[in-house]
């Protein structure tokens, strides 16, 4: 098969780029350049912005599109503009953020969507092509913008169209540093701060599992929704950091400390403590995905996908710093206050 990729050269991108190549596929990739470490001589990589600038995708054909970099339905609309006719197949990368809400007993592909005001919808279209000037995120848009998506990608090639919504996407190369924050951090030793109880649920999925998974959803040209979360495993958080104390070989400690305090000291969930969300949320990590796995999802060891991480990681410069997670002075200053530590 031809494959474009739209990204192609990050993480997930990345990914996917090795596990088409590995499947004997010929693929192409369509980014702006700005991350190039991962190109490959044995893949043609097509320039341009899919905000402004697609012409190196005309007069061209491929089998199928995997798009991993949409983010406003605008976006999807002006890059199917030009290969709604050229391809056959297109999967669009989402994300279980599109969800309105998380059920305790799991959310499956038939719950009820996020949705924005069509202000908010204009304000993010603007942002997304540089026409407002602005420091602000997408934020609480993320999920209803994704769904929005969706709905543009099917609205343009329907019955034809994979939606793939993963949960967290973790593993080697991964820009985020979420799950490379634990594995690192854990891997220096000592005490280390961990949030809220070592129950609480979380899930990820190997951006390798789901790579190989989506090019083989794309072979079969597949069509649907399916969430692409961790394996039902039921990981807890405290296991996720023994696996990383283990494969690091390190003599971490682990101080559970109370998530009301860590709140009440103004430390933000997600990203200066990687994975935490507080338990009333929590639910996100129940997403249901019994449709991928009898679709042939399947996960590799948490095992295996922290020790990748670690020996990535520990391969990276020395002196560049996380995207994620607090300091280690903020850390210790946090656990010397704590009134106790959570049970």
């Amino acid at each position: 098969m031809k494959i474009l990729i739209v990204g192609g050269t990050l993480f997930l991108g990345r990914h996917l780029v090795e596990a088409a190549v590995a499947r004997g596929h010929d693929v192409s990739t369509f980014s702006r350049g700005r991350h190039i470490s991962g190109a490959r001589p044995d893949v043609e990589s097509l320039r341009g912005d899919r905000h402004a600038d697609v012409s190196a995708l005309m007069g061209r054909r491929w089998d199928a599109a995997i798009d991993t970099c949409g983010y406003v339905p605008g976006a999807v609309n002006r890059l199917l503009d030009v290969l709604a006719t050229a391809i056959g197949h297109y999967t669009f990368v989402s994300s279980v953020s599109v969800y309105a809400d998380f059920a305790p007993a799991g959310t499956d592909e038939t719950s009820p969507l996020a949705t924005i005001t069509q202000e908010q919808l204009r304000e993010a279209e603007e942002m997304a092509t540089g026409a407002r000037a602005t420091s602000r995120s997408y934020g609480e848009m993320y999920g209803a913008l994704k769904a929005l998506c969706e709905r543009a990608a099917e609205g343009r090639m329907p019955g034809r169209v994979l939606t793939v919504r993963p949960g967290l996407i973790v593993g080697p190369y991964d820009y985020t540093d979420r799950f490379t924050y634990w594995v690192r951090r854990v891997s220096e030793g000592g005490s280390v701060l961990a949030p809220g109880t070592p129950v609480r649920r979380v899930r990820v999925i190997d951006a390798r599992d789901l790579s190989e998974w989506i090019v083989r959803m794309a072979e079969r040209q597949q069509t649907g929704v399916f969430n692409a979360t961790g394996a039902e495993d039921d990981l807890s958080f405290g296991r996720l950091l023994d696996v990383c104390r283990t494969v690091s070989e390190s003599d971490a400690r682990f101080a559970w400390i109370d998530e009301t305090y860590l709140l009440d000291s103004g430390i933000q969930p997600w990203s200066e403590l990687p994975l935490w969300i507080p338990q009333a949320r929590n639910e996100i990590f129940e997403v249901r995905n019994d449709k991928a796995v009898a679709a042939g999802l399947t996960f590799r060891s948490l095992d295996a996908t922290v020790r990748d991480t670690f020996e990535w990681d520990r391969a990276r410069p020395n002196d560049e710093p996380l995207k994620s997670g607090i300091s280690r002075d903020r850390e210790r200053e946090l656990m010397s206050d704590a009134p106790h530590p959570a049970r």
